[in-house]
């Protein structure tokens, strides 16, 4: 394959540029490189519409282009180097007949002039000089592309995602009883293995500049007590028989506090670092708190409970009124009755009733009920049931869109900026006041005067810090607006008495809806049969 080219030759003192056809699929060459090369070497006066005619025949051909000064012309090379300058490319000019051709030193004399000093192709050189070709580009130099290095990372040998579901059984109820949400591990155990950091080799261009690897970031283990670790800190390995966990990149092992009983007045009150199994009930006014999980083989009376795990009461919660749960992770309970449950991902039940129930991924009534009748339950991804609400038209809330805790920050900020905001205007109306009358040329005492100023001060301090307060509001109702990804769904029956709301809008039930998915669409609730 050969492109087209072109050479400068000379007859009876004139110039003549002698232009060579493409062959086997070559590229054709361009008019502005021609031109280009002709300004270079000083001619004047040639006919661009002649060369363009001869550049598009695919004929071998030749078109005059002035008078010749008598000196032959020089075989050339231009030189270009690629964005990232990782790659220069030569591309030679011929000489002409009786010009002189350039030799190896030449050229690699004049990639250094411009600065390529590289990964010199020396191949690619010594094929020039044995078997010419013009008006290609030719790979001349190619610089060493840098190795990007790896961060450091943690391999775990327990399990470290705690978000177990509880066992479906055939007939379609839950059992809360057969779960499995403790990492068990021996003494002797291997918990942890650090990879280090690969920090990457650095690299160089053509023009010889060093090409740093893109820092990398280490790592180091994490541990508790009851942990030993290598003499290289590599590797961790549990003292003790137990559980792992991780919270917060650190790794504990703990025994499980085991309640063999009931937690009543022979317990006290439960404060743990780590698991906790109660085989009995919690009593009313009792509290227990863990840092890990918390399973419960009784029931929950009027009791609070609360966790950094997950909580299990296998028997359910019957809460009084005042009744809770609450859970940095998951709550999975046989059935919620007028209590209060927060979890940072999932609430699963049997039946809810009358309580105000909040997660931050979703709430699902599962079993044979699937009931969600009275009271409040949020969720920022889902709430799922077989039924909710009931045919007596119970009051029942169900709210997805956005996190509970963020959508209460929209309240109380609503609140805090209207109350504020009226504040200052009030505040803006006296110090006007005082302004006129100090422009009117009034008397004013000087104790008030000292007042308006104070109240000044104060009135742009405390604007000032509303202004966070105002992006922070703003920010959480561009959150409520996007939420097209939350849902409700009923697989049964939903009874008149529910509304639902999805962030800013809501839809009250005003007859029975059955196998159907609430969402937000085009600014409203829609009700899709599924």
């Amino acid at each position: 394959m050969r492109n087209q080219y072109f050479q400068l030759v000379f007859h009876d003192d004139q110039a003549y540029v002698h232009i060579y056809p493409a062959q086997d699929g070559g590229e054709n060459l361009k008019i502005n490189e021609l031109t280009a090369y002709l300004d270079l070497k000083k001619f004047q006066g040639y006919d661009i519409k002649l060369l363009n005619e001869a550049l598009s025949n695919e004929e071998e051909t030749e078109v005059a282009i002035g008078a010749w000064d008598g000196y032959e012309v020089r075989e050339m090379m231009e030189v270009d180097v690629s964005m990232d300058k990782m790659i220069a490319y030569a591309r030679f000019y011929p000489a002409s007949p009786g010009g002189q051709r350039m030799d190896a030193r030449e050229i690699v004399g004049s990639l250094i002039r411009k600065r390529v000093k590289f990964g010199l192709n020396q191949q690619a050189i010594f094929d020039f000089l044995n078997k010419p070709v013009y008006c290609k580009d030719i790979i001349i130099a190619k610089g060493q592309p840098v190795r990007q290095g790896e961060n450091a990372k943690i391999e775990y040998f327990f399990n470290t995602v705690k978000n177990l579901q509880p066992k479906r059984n055939e007939d379609g109820s839950v059992d809360y009883k057969d779960l499995n949400t403790i990492s068990h591990v021996k003494e002797g155990d291997l918990l942890a293995r650090l990879i280090k950091e690969d920090p990457g080799d650095p690299g160089k261009n053509v023009f010889g500049e060093i090409i740093k690897p893109r820092n990398v970031k280490t790592a180091k283990l994490g541990f508790g007590k009851n942990i030993t670790i290598n003499e290289d800190k590599t590797e961790i390995y549990t003292d003790v028989t137990g559980h792992a966990v991780l919270q917060n990149g650190k790794v504990f092992v703990s025994n499980v506090y085991t309640v063999p009983a009931d937690v009543d007045n022979s317990t006290g009150n439960i404060n743990y670092d780590g698991n906790v199994q109660i085989n009995g009930n919690v009593k009313t006014g009792f509290t227990v708190e863990a840092t890990g999980d918390v399973v419960i083989n009784g029931v929950v009376e009027n009791a609070t409970v609360k966790a950094g795990g997950q909580i299990v009461v296998k028997s359910g919660i019957h809460g009084g009124g005042s009744g809770t749960l609450i859970s940095e992770t998951n709550v999975m309970s046989k059935y919620i009755e007028n209590s209060t449950v927060k979890a940072g991902g999932y609430v699963e039940a049997e039946i809810i009733m009358g309580s105000d129930v909040s997660a931050a991924d979703a709430v699902r009534a599962k079993g044979k009920k699937g009931l969600i009748s009275g009271g409040t339950v949020r969720a920022k991804n889902v709430i799922e049931a077989e039924n909710l609400g009931s045919n007596m038209g119970t009051p029942t809330m169900l709210e997805v869109g956005i996190e509970p805790e963020k959508k209460q920050r929209y309240l109380d900020l609503n609140k805090y900026i209207k109350e504020k905001t009226q504040e200052l205007e009030d505040m803006q109306v006296i110090i006007a006041n005082y302004g006129n009358l100090v422009k009117k040329g009034e008397h004013v005492p000087k104790d008030k005067l000292i007042y308006a100023q104070k109240l000044a001060e104060q009135y742009k301090e405390e604007n000032a810090a509303l202004l966070p307060l105002k992006e922070e509001i703003a920010a959480i109702h561009q959150e409520m607006l996007e939420t097209d990804g939350s849902y409700v769904i009923v697989s049964q029956i939903a009874y008149p008495g529910v509304t639902i709301a999805i962030s800013d809008i809501s839809m009250n039930l005003k007859d029975n809806r059955s196998h159907t998915k609430f969402h937000k669409a085009e600014g409203e609730v829609k009700a899709d049969i599924y």
